[in-house]
């Protein structure tokens, strides 16, 4: 992964893409300070699980600088981290949609129904099971909604 947007971003640079070059160095800058504060040499390779975790904070970081921005007034800066996020997610998989994450609660819900004191339990689980394929507040929503 981390290769991948190496040579991602000498194609950025050459097409003289700047926010995709500045999202890519961010990246990439991320990767090294995930190594480091690993205890690891900056020059060791990440595996792709790693790389994954990172990309997925990069990106919550991104969603929630644009909620915030959008608040204070300022759609400037929310564009900025708007256009950041849909470079950052290009390198996530494909997520679920909120109808697919529906049917898969539904179904688990089926199966056992859940005990009101453990929902965060049952969220764990689902997590669990739809891996990386789903957004962890998508399926806490969806889960509070069926079970309300």
């Amino acid at each position: 992964m981390q290769e991948k947007i190496k040579s991602e971003i000498k194609t950025a640079m050459l097409a003289r893409d700047g926010v995709r070059v500045g999202a890519l160095r961010m990246l990439s800058a991320a990767f090294t300070n995930e190594l480091v504060a690993q205890g690891r040499p900056p020059q060791e390779p990440l595996s792709d699980e790693d790389c994954m975790k990172v990309i997925k904070r990069l990106a919550k970081q991104r969603k929630d600088s644009m909620e915030q921005y959008t608040a204070a007034g300022r759609p400037e800066l929310a564009e900025d981290e708007k256009n950041e996020l849909a470079v950052i997610e290009a390198f996530l998989p494909t997520q679920m949609s909120e109808a697919d994450i529906e049917a898969k609660v539904k179904a688990k819900l089926a199966e056992s129904p859940l005990d009101p004191t453990k929902k965060g339990q049952f969220i764990g689980m689902m997590m669990k099971e739809l891996g990386d394929t789903a957004d962890g507040a998508v399926v806490k929503a969806v889960i509070d909604r069926l079970t309300t």
